[in-house]
């Protein structure tokens, strides 16, 4: 194999993205350098070679602007500005030059639907129904009774209307009730939204991961949403104590006014030499419909965030199979990016109850779907989620709906690099939440001293990855997805690389497809039984076979 430099592959090369490893840092936990227990640019300078020495190709840094910090920097009171918990603008370009030295593309999370009720856009458009703001945000009159418009949701609990007294109507807001949509309809709010996109790329951002990207349009008759089948109730979060699972948001959200929208906003990155952008694509019921037509032709947005795995459905074979092959006959000339874990869901080893093997043979996997792939901060630790007491809670969602759902913060706790100090070398000071005792063990530190351990491996198998074009770029068959095997082809100008994972804690024999298979014995896995026409996987293992063209 080839060891490649993350520069040595991504300079100069407009199609980066298209298999990119991504690592998503949340930069309130990932390491605090003014001592306040809240992490922050400036940490995350001095942790970016971390990142680099995993062979990552970009990462990905959830919000950092101006924000009273009530979903914490999801509500922005200000586009262009660092908020001063998290530095200033100046640290944020020594971040960008710092990651570019290290070969490392930087996106940056923007919150385009919605801002926080302090923006003063929002300020003033509350004020009146005559100010130059009037209609920046979605606004409407009561019902005769003086109930809300229709019956829409918010994520957070409850109608997803507020009313105001000063305009005596009601604001929508799909999430916090201090978090009031944008009206997207309206054309000045579109050219804003792409003028701060501009800001963001002329200060060399690399791209975007665009928050809540379906979420943009509203219909604009206000149409009820209808009820939706307790069967098909199949959200990622909550979905045992929120109601909002109970409607078929066809109105609330996923309007088609997004897809001339989105256009814009690819060939506003398109101007720039290598931009890409993410599209989060939050919907339980049409989420592989919209990703595949929002990536779908080239001029929308590049991939999109895949919630798939993001849910507690245990991923057997036979449930991974069905994923990947619904999302291949769906995405046509679209593209994926796939995650286990991330700051809004419980990290995948506790949602799926994965012991150490497991995980690893689940994290090759990922980093062999055709598709992107994000890593979030931690995962390669292996961390799984942490307890954290109701006195010690800051998500609002799990505050108001503890104990059934104790809300985000479990896989929101500080990130561990040492374990001879109980903050985990993460702050001198009291962190926003506690260091989980169980994480120290497995420190950034303790594991850069461990030649087999989690870390090592996350090295390992994305070092495999880069070595093979066809693993980040190439196409996509599936051969087997039952009796405890998922298995398929990856193959780019005629290398065939046949990829089978024994999901199970038994040996499990694969069927090996036709033709000379030789073993690259470089991926981090343990020897395999070869017979005739056949592999035998033991348990939580893999197998890496490769045909040359000439074969």
């Amino acid at each position: 194999m080839q060891d490649l430099a993350p520069q040595a592959v991504m300079a100069h090369d407009k199609d980066w993205w298209r298999g990119a490893v991504i690592y998503q840092i949340y930069p309130r936990s990932f390491q605090d350098s003014n001592h306040d227990g809240i992490g922050d640019l400036a940490g995350i300078i001095h942790r970016l070679p971390h990142i680099a020495e995993l062979g990552v190709d970009a990462i990905w840094i959830s919000p950092f602007f101006r924000s009273p910090m009530l979903d914490f920097g999801y509500d922005v009171s200000d586009y262009r500005d660092v908020d001063p918990m998290f530095g200033s603008l100046g640290d944020f370009d020594a971040l960008i030059g710092r990651a570019h030295d290290l070969g490392l593309k930087v996106l940056i999370d923007l919150v385009l639907s919605h801002t926080s009720n302090q923006h003063a856009w929002f300020q003033e458009s509350q004020t009146s129904r005559e100010n130059a703001k009037t209609d920046w945000y979605v606004w409407a009159d009561a019902k005769p009774d003086g109930s809300p418009p229709n019956n829409w949701l918010s994520i957070f609990g409850g109608s997803a209307w507020e009313w105001s007294g000063d305009r005596m109507q009601y604001y929508l807001h799909n999430f916090l009730k201090e978090q009031p949509d944008l009206n997207m309809h309206n054309p000045a709010v579109q050219q804003e939204m792409l003028d701060v996109a501009r800001f963001w790329l002329d200060r060399g951002v690399d791209g975007f991961r665009l928050d809540t990207i379906n979420f943009y349009f509203h219909d604009q008759q206000l149409r009820d949403n209808p009820p939706l089948a307790p069967e098909s109730r199949n959200s990622t979060i909550a979905p045992e104590v929120n109601p909002y699972n109970w409607q078929d948001h066809i109105y609330d959200k996923n309007q088609p006014e997004n897809l001339t929208f989105l256009r814009r906003l690819r060939a506003l990155l398109d101007e720039y030499p290598a931009a890409a952008a993410v599209g989060e694509v939050g919907d339980g019921q049409y989420g592989l419909e919209l990703q595949a037509e929002y990536t779908s032709g080239g001029d929308k947005i590049h991939m999109c965030y895949s919630f798939e795995f993001l849910s507690g459905i245990a991923p057997t074979p036979e449930r991974v199979g069905k994923v990947i092959t619904d999302y291949e006959n769906a995405i046509g000339d679209g593209w994926a990016c796939w995650a286990f874990s991330n700051h809004d869901v419980m990290r995948h080893p506790s949602r799926w109850n994965l012991g150490e093997e497991a995980r690893r043979v689940y994290a090759a996997l990922l980093l062999c779907l055709r598709g992107s792939v994000c890593l979030y901060q931690g995962e390669e630790l292996g961390l799984t989620e942490a307890y954290v007491s109701y006195e010690d809670l800051q998500d609002p969602y799990g505050i108001r709906f503890w104990p059934k759902f104790k809300g985000r913060d479990g896989c929101r706790t500080p990130m561990p690099w040492v374990s001879d100090n109980q903050n985990g070398g993460f702050s001198d000071a009291k962190p926003w939440l506690p260091m989980a005792v169980e994480h120290l063990s497995r420190s950034v530190a303790n594991q850069g001293r461990e030649p087999d351990s989690t870390m090592a491996f996350y090295r390992s198998m994305i070092r495999f990855r880069r070595s093979y074009p066809a693993l980040s770029k190439g196409a996509f068959s599936m051969v087997q997805a039952d009796g405890g095997i998922v298995s398929f082809i990856r193959e780019q100008n005629g290398l065939r690389i046949f990829c089978a994972f024994n999901l199970t804690n038994m040996a499990q024999p694969a069927t090996l497809p036709e033709g000379d298979w030789r073993e690259d014995k470089g991926a981090p896995f343990t020897a395999i039984a070869n017979t005739e026409g056949e592999v035998t996987l033991p348990p939580y293992q893999a197998y890496f076979g490769v045909q040359d063209a000439a074969t």
